[in-house]
């Protein structure tokens, strides 16, 4: 068949083509060699088969790629495949898997192949041609014997009819086989031949004949065996041995029953003998287990004998761990495992015996070896186990204790293999279930390092798969529900198995969904008359870990969910309650559901046992503490609620602190309903044995030590607060006198011979004082107190006030002061205490009547004064105010000394003249009229002079009775002012730092009376300051951190604009200074700089002058020591361009900004350019990363796109959005980011404020203008790509900047920057976009910079030229002849070595270019024929070029040459041919082309072949292919003459023959 159609053809290309040295190009051929097939399979293969027969000489790699396509198309086409055309194919692989009697793997392997592909369909045929080869005497080719083997494999029932000749002919060749390829190669086919036989007569079926038996193959097998056992297999090439007895374990199922019998005391040791010589077992491991199973099909006795060898050699490959990364390791487990599944059928009782023992070896990896094969028996010998059962059961004792994770692990697995098989059911088999329970509850590793074996299971590993295992039982185990159910219940109460209760709770639920579908609504555990049995304890636990839903793996979510389940079992009542509330969180209805005395009685019986179990979990037990209580009161026993609390307070841990709360809890909800009980029980309990201890001076005796008695002392007074708390308030009020306070007194003091003495124990203390203010609230909180008098009022009041005056007077190290002054409000004696305080605090302060003793004692006011709550501020400023008089009417300055905290207590009480309390305003007011009074007579004045500015704080008290908040704050302004007048310059920043602190106040009115008054002070004082403004502006911000509010931020916000307003300078540098990058408070500091325009303008100014000032980079040491380049960011610049960002994203900074528009955009616009691939410095590249995850730094702090933004932030604020937003959608603001792209994205923007911004423009221009001779060649690059991109609009023309615009990109030719000049020649060609009229009057200039760009010498990459070309072709289109005439040529000549250019740009541009010139060519017409004789093959040949957009360009070239050429029907083949729409078939155009060329340039022909001949090496592999085929449809005409040459021409000769040449024809 010849490769005529186009299928064909294109086939026979692409062979040629896997010459190709590159893989991938040979993948692409063979991939499109099979998509060709499959269109036509048929003519595909019939021409490969041509190919290969033809080109005998094509090297095996390349016959490879071929081979293994058509191995693909017939597989793929099989069932449409042609007999003829299988003939074909078999014949041709047949041959050239033989044509080399040397193994040549990779080709012949290829061949093999595709024979077994064809076989698939055409067995008869292959096996035909392949038996040809394989001949009685003479050892066959060793792929013939692999395509034996594989076909048996591909096509069992054709290929088992023909293997009885086939081992007839081979048995011979054994012997004649002395190379060890060919002895692997006939174990190969022995193997594959053995394993097909097998499949054969298990599916006979399906099989062709089904007379076939394993009988006819028997003899053969077995003579095979001999030789490979007898002689084979004792070889000294380990990869033959394996063959070997790979083969051998296939071959044993067909070999007759008594010789294998009479083999196996051989064959078995010798393969065992393997595992010694081999590290690699798994083919020994598969062909052992073969062996093995042919063994027992033939009711073989000789195993019996060969056990115990069998056993000791497979069990240590199972004790040696299998590496996952090796899978052959892996595999060899399993054949091991399949073993000894083989043996434990036959011998189980011997299995068994010898592996037990094994259990208790002292090798970790003896004890998991020997698990894992039990599971492997459980699981695959279940019949011959079932007997067994107990025994296995009994042997799993010690494993059950082992405390290493992988035997742990092993364990866990062999216990889900038992519960398949029913194991577990039998006796033994509940502590299987509890070792998988507390595998549940393990605990978590603790994090360490990692240990060498990388193998070994963690604890959390080791309960993960425990976990798995229990809820798998559960769940898909039919037969394991009346095993788990109800037993797992048991394990809910023991707090060692806390950790295991959700994977518990979640498999009982399971269960008791199941229970509950096989019962209908029957009961899920049997009860009795008082419920579930033993179900109070259980219901408990849930309880309380119910109280923590969320902890330990959600276990209270689960333990809900159960009980939520249980609700039948635990009390039929609760059915209907449970089903729409959460269990025992409503405990109080629960119990009320139930009703049942019984049930309640069993119920707290069982919680109180429950209580010892959760020491150590002081939350849970103080809430399993609360529900004891609940329930105690539900109970209508007294008897059993006087008994459990005997119980509670004898066994209660009064060791532990946090015990005390729960367990006074648990009698205080106890009281509700049994209060006589209750206290009856406390009472007794301080008579019984616990407190035999005497308390007198000479006791002997001691059965607790006095610590241990305080702590119980400590509880009982708290249980009696909680008592009274909770008690029935009718009731109360007759016993708290009586049996309460009486006996809270008597523990808190004990009497020794007649003299009272008090505890000094702290705890014992704050335990009263609680209990104490307890019962007042208590008290008060009754319906009938204001008929009761409490006598021991007065008692307990002059208690609290020892404990206060016992505190020190220069710290608070404890509560005890503040706790007793707010019992005293409790016990509603204030007035008296209250008074007396007063007193008292007037003796103190009378002993240290200074400025020092003042301090003093407003440091332990201060709390009281700023509290949240009214009662406690007014109260303090009261007697604030009362302490202030009275040192001003006692004091007598003899000396004039400083009052040096004046500032510090102003400031204490003047935000106060906003608070919410209308006398606590009043009050403080009088504060501050008495300090300013009091800084006057230390000044020298007497003590009764009046300052007329200080009396006019009376007159604005007024104001303050009126919440209004505009008058309150009117008036704090006014109280702010006369501070601000009489407060020393000293004392002054004291006072405002001071005042800072009342930001934080808990009263939003004081905290806003704060702000203004510092607002005001500063207003009024703010011009001394200017040393103190850095130290304001970092507590502003400290401020700001600390309290979140809003109107805090705007009042800083002020701040920070009064101080900036008086000292512009320190302001901006202070916060200059702040870390990058800047946080929100930084940012919000920064924004309030916008708010006035005048402001705003100068503060951008400065920024500006800051942001030029310093060098914007600095090269770093490594670029100076002459390694890589790399430039860090300098801090000042970066620090105001973020500032400039942050004004100017205020909205009130617009009218500055605009302003402002030139020097702001041109500033901006050349930080950009000095960012761009700078690097932050190391300390902040950290900061940066952090603060990419934190909304309130969210700009990134990276030099050039921190620049980019803040230019932006100026546009949009300049008026200029539609600027912001079409460079935007260009994506120019990640251009100008990116070093590559930098001035394309300039050029956008350029371009889009031409378009948008245009009135702008003349300012920006004359500013960036003189940035063209800049020092920094960044700025250059900038400025000429901003500059250049302007001159493409017509704005420019309208502006009347075109001539100074262009006379400086005229001037930035000689530039040392390459970008710099190919911008300039770039923007020079844009004037035919922007102003195309202008083009001719400067057309010599523009022509003279266009010539000189491509002749530019410093230009290695041709960019300059490039751009030269692409500018020159836009302005030809304005250009006269005569302006171009006298370059012409030379542009021609200079711009052809670019149509070869390995740079499409400048392939595409040279070209165009070329096209363009055609158009002047009227007056030197020959001349520049010549040029377009010259290109004409280049042009036709890069047709073909790789790159689209040169093909267009040659399409283009070749319709302007056309008409200039003179032949009519040549120009109109390009005319019609080249159009972009069109899509060209090369080779008929080629054709077309010739053919015209012929017939108007016959004299061409030399000329057109020797120009192709440079396209023979072309590294376009499309334009190598076209050089031949455009010779050849040249082709030689009839008149010519040629010199044939090779293609290693005479060179020399050529070159002769250009100036005139003979005709030539290559071959």
């Amino acid at each position: 068949m010849s490769c005529i159609s186009p299928h064909a053809g294109l086939a026979t290309t692409l062979m040629d083509a896997t010459t190709d040295k590159e893989p991938l190009v040979q993948e692409q051929i063979y991939n499109a060699l099979c998509y060709l097939g499959e269109a036509e399979p048929e003519e595909i293969l019939h021409c490969c088969d041509e190919y290969l027969r033809q080109h005998d000489k094509l090297a095996y790699p390349h016959r490879v790629i071929i081979l293994k396509a058509m191995e693909t198309v017939v597989k793929n086409n099989i069932s449409s495949l042609d007999k003829s055309t299988a003939k074909v194919v078999i014949l041709l692989a047949s041959s050239e898997m033989t044509k080399s009697k040397e193994v040549v793997w990779e080709w012949q392997q290829a061949a093999s192949n595709v024979l077994v592909a064809v076989g698939q369909r055409f067995i008869n045929k292959v096996m035909e041609e392949v038996l040809t080869k394989f001949q009685p005497g003479i050892l066959p080719h060793y792929f013939v014997m692999q395509t034996f083997a594989n076909l048996a494999v591909s096509n069992v029932f054709g290929m088992v009819p023909f293997l009885n000749s086939i081992l007839g002919t081979m048995l011979p060749m054994l012997g004649m086989a002395k190379q060890d390829h060919m002895k692997s190669v006939f174990c190969y086919a022995l193997q594959h031949f053995s394993e097909s036989i097998q499949e054969y007569v298990a599916n006979l079926d399906q099989a062709p004949d089904p007379t076939v038996r394993k009988d006819t193959f028997c003899n053969e097998i077995f003579s095979a065996y001999e030789v490979l056992f007898n002689s084979w297999l004792q070889h000294r090439e380990p990869k033959l041995r394996l063959a070997v007895v790979e083969a051998l374990g296939a071959m044993s199922y067909l070999m007759p029953g008594e010789k294998l019998e009479e083999q196996l005391p051989k064959l078995i040791p010798a393969v065992l003998s393997l595992y010694k010589k081999h590290t690699e077992t798994f083919y020994i491991s598969k062909s052992l287990c073969q062996i093995l199973e042919a063994s027992v099909d033939i009711g073989s006795r000789s195993l019996d004998v060969q056990l115990d060898a069998l056993l000791g050699t497979l069990h240590p490959q199972i004790c040696t761990p299998a590496d996952p990364a090796v899978p052959l390791t892996v595999k060899n487990h399993t054949e091991v495992l399949r073993c000894f599944t083989v043996l434990a059928c036959s011998f189980p009782d011997r299995v068994l015996t010898f592996l037990l023992p094994k259990l208790e070896s002292s090798s970790e990896k003896t004890r998991v070896g020997t698990l894992l094969i039990m599971r492997q028996i459980i699981n695959s010998a279940p019949s011959q186990m079932e007997i067994k059962k107990p025994s296995i059961l009994s042997s799993m004792k010690l494993p059950l204790q082992d405390s290493n994770n992988k035997v742990r692990r092993a364990v866990v697995q062999v216990i889900s293999a038992m519960a398949h098989h029913g194991y577990l059911e039998q006796p033994g088999g509940e502590a299987m279930l509890e070792f998988l329970v507390r595998q549940c509850a393990l605990p978590s590793d603790a994090p360490q390092k990692p240990l060498p074996d990388g193998d070994d299971p963690t604890s959390d590993s080791v309960r993960s798969i425990s976990v798995n295992t229990l809820l798998l039982l559960s769940t898909t185990v039919d037969r394991m529900n009346n095993v788990l159910w109800p037993y797992l219940l048991e394990f809910i109460t023991p707090v060692q198995f806390t950790n295991a209760l959700t994977p518990i709770c979640k498999s009982l639920m399971h269960l008791s969904v199941k229970k509950r579908e096989e019962g209908g609504n029957a009961s899920l555990i049997p009860y009795d008359l008082n419920g579930w049995y033993g179900c109070e304890g259980k219901v408990d636990l849930l309880g309380v870990v119910s109280s923590r839903p969320y902890t330990g793996d959600g276990r209270g979510a689960a333990a809900l969910r159960l009980l939520h389940a249980l609700c039948c079992s635990v009390h039929p009542a609760l059915e209907q309650l449970w089903s729409k509330r959460v269990p025992l969180l409503l405990l109080q209805e629960t119990l009320a559901a139930v009703s049942d005395n019984a049930w309640i009685c069993h119920f707290v019986t069982e919680m109180c046992r429950q209580l010892n179990g959760y020491n150590g979990f002081p939350t849970e037990k103080n809430f399993l503490y609360k529900c004891i209580g609940t329930t105690l009161g539900a109970c209508v026993s007294k008897e059993l609620v006087q008994k459990q609390l005997q119980e509670l307070l004898e066994t209660a841990r009064y060791n532990e602190e946090a015990e005390w709360e729960g367990l006074a809890s648990c009698f205080g909800i106890c009281a509700i309903n049994h209060l006589e009980e209750t206290l009856a029980k406390l009472e007794d309990f301080v008579r019984s044995d616990v407190f035999k201890k005497s308390v007198g001076l000479f006791s002997i005796f001691k059965d607790r030590s006095d610590h241990e008695v305080e702590k119980i002392k400590s509880a009982l007074i708290l249980c009696y607060g909680f008592v009274a708390s909770h008690a029935p308030r009718e009731l109360l009020l007759s016993r708290v006198e009586a049996d309460i306070l009486r006996n809270i007194s008597q523990y808190f003091s004990t009497k020794v011979l007649g003299i009272k003495v008090e505890t000094k124990d702290l705890t014992l203390k704050l335990c009263l004082i609680r209990s104490i203010a307890m019962i007042s609230r208590a008290v008060r909180g009754s319906t009938k107190c204001t008929d009761f008098i409490l006598g021991r009022k007065a008692e307990l009041v002059a208690q609290m006030v020892e404990f206060i005056k016992a505190e020190p007077l220069d710290s608070m190290r404890t509560p005890v002061r503040q706790w007793a002054m707010v019992t005293c409000t409790h016990l509603e004696l204030f007035a008296d205490t209250f008074g007396a305080l007063q007193e008292l605090l007037k003796t103190l302060l009378q002993r240290s009547l200074t400025p020092h003793g003042l301090q003093d004692m407003f440091a332990h006011l201060g709390p009281w004064i700023k509290s949240s709550r009214q009662q406690e501020r007014q109260r303090a400023v009261e007697l604030s105010a009362t302490l202030l008089h009275f040192y001003l009417g006692r004091l007598n300055v003899s000396t004039v000394v400083p009052f040096y905290n004046l500032g510090v207590l102003i400031a204490l009480f003047s935000p106060r003249c906003s608070d919410s309390v209308g006398s606590v305003r009043q009050r403080a007011v009088d504060c501050v009229y008495s300090l300013l009074y009091i800084q006057l007579c230390y000044e020298g004045f007497a003590r009764d002079h009046r300052d007329e500015m200080v009396e006019g704080l009376k007159a604005l008290k007024k104001g303050l009775e009126e919440p209004d908040f505009t008058v309150l704050f009117r008036t704090c302004t006014n109280i702010a002012m006369v501070i601000g007048k009489r407060v020393p310059p000293d004392q002054l920043m004291s006072l405002l730092l001071a005042m800072f602190e009342g930001l934080a106040d808990p009263d939003k009115n004081c905290s806003r009376a704060a702000t203004v008054m510092i607002n005001a002070l500063l207003k009024e004082r703010g011009a001394v300051l200017q040393d103190k403004v850095p130290d304001i502006m970092s507590i502003i911000h400290s401020k700001l951190q600390e309290v979140d509010e809003e109107h805090v931020r705007k009042a800083a916000q002020q701040t920070v604009y009064i101080l900036a307003a008086q000292h512009s300078g320190v302001v901006v540098s202070s916060l200059l200074g702040s870390a990058l990058p800047f946080d929100s408070h930084t940012c919000a500091m920064w924004s309030a700089l916008a708010a006035e325009p005048n402001l705003t303008a100068q503060i951008l100014e400065q920024l500006l002058e800051k942001l030029t000032r310093d060098v914007p980079y600095k090269e770093s040491r490594a670029f100076l020591l002459g390694g890589s380049s790399e430039r860090v960011a300098t801090p000042l610049p970066m620090a105001a361009t973020c500032a400039l960002h942050e004004i100017m994203s205020a909205p009130e900074s617009g009218p500055a900004v605009l302003g402002l528009y030139a020097p702001l955009f041109v500033t901006l616009l050349l930080r950009v350019s000095c960012t761009v691939g700078v690097q932050l410095p190391k300390s902040l590249q950290g900061r940066d990363r952090r603060s990419s995850s934190h909304a309130a730094a969210s700009r990134s702090l990276q030099p050039c796109s921190c620049a980019v933004q803040t230019l932006r932030a100026m546009l949009a604020q300049g008026g200029s959005e539609a600027v912001v937003v079409a460079v935007g959608n260009a994506g120019g603001w990640e251009m100008m980011e990116n070093p590559e792209r930098h001035h394309e994205g300039i050029a956008v923007l350029a371009g889009s404020m031409a378009r948008h911004a245009g009135p702008r423009l003349p300012l920006i221009v004359k500013s960036l203008v003189p940035t063209l001779s800049s020092a920094l060649e960044s700025q250059r690059v900038t400025a000429t790509a901003f500059l250049a991109e302007l001159l493409s609009s017509n704005v420019v023309n309208d502006l009347i900047l075109l001539e100074s615009v262009m006379d400086s990109m005229t001037g930035r030719q000689k530039d040392p920057c390459l970008l710099v000049r190919v911008l300039a020649l770039r923007g020079l060609g844009n004037i035919a976009v922007g102003a195309p009229e202008k083009v001719h009057k400067h057309g010599a200039t523009l022509l003279a910079s266009m010539v000189n760009g491509l002749d530019d010498r410093d230009d290695p990459n041709n960019l300059v030229a490039l751009e030269a070309m692409t500018s020159l072709s836009k302005l030809l289109e304005h250009l006269e002849e005569r302006d171009v005439q006298a370059m012409l040529l030379h542009i021609a000549i200079r711009i052809r070595p670019f149509f070869d250019s390995e740079q499409p740009d400048l392939r595409r541009s040279s070209i165009v270019l070329f096209g363009n010139l055609t158009k002047f060519s009227e007056g030197e017409c020959e001349a520049f024929f010549e040029q377009i004789l010259n290109g004409l093959v280049t042009l036709l040949l890069h047709l073909q070029d790789p790159k689209p957009e040169v093909v267009r360009a040659c399409k283009f070239a070749l319709r302007m040459c056309g008409p200039n050429m003179g032949c009519e029907g040549l120009c109109d083949m390009f005319l019609n041919h080249l159009r972009d729409d069109r899509s060209l078939h090369y080779g008929e155009f080629m054709n077309n082309v010739c053919k015209h060329l012929m017939q108007s340039y016959p004299e061409m022909l030399n000329r057109l072949v020797l120009t192709n001949l440079f396209y023979f090496k072309s590294t376009w592999v499309d334009i190598r292919a076209a050089a031949p085929m455009f010779i050849g449809k040249a082709g030689p005409a009839p008149c010519c003459s040629f010199h044939v040459v090779s293609m290693g021409v005479d060179w020399g000769w050529v070159g002769r023959s250009w100036r005139s040449p003979p005709n030539v024809l290559i071959l």
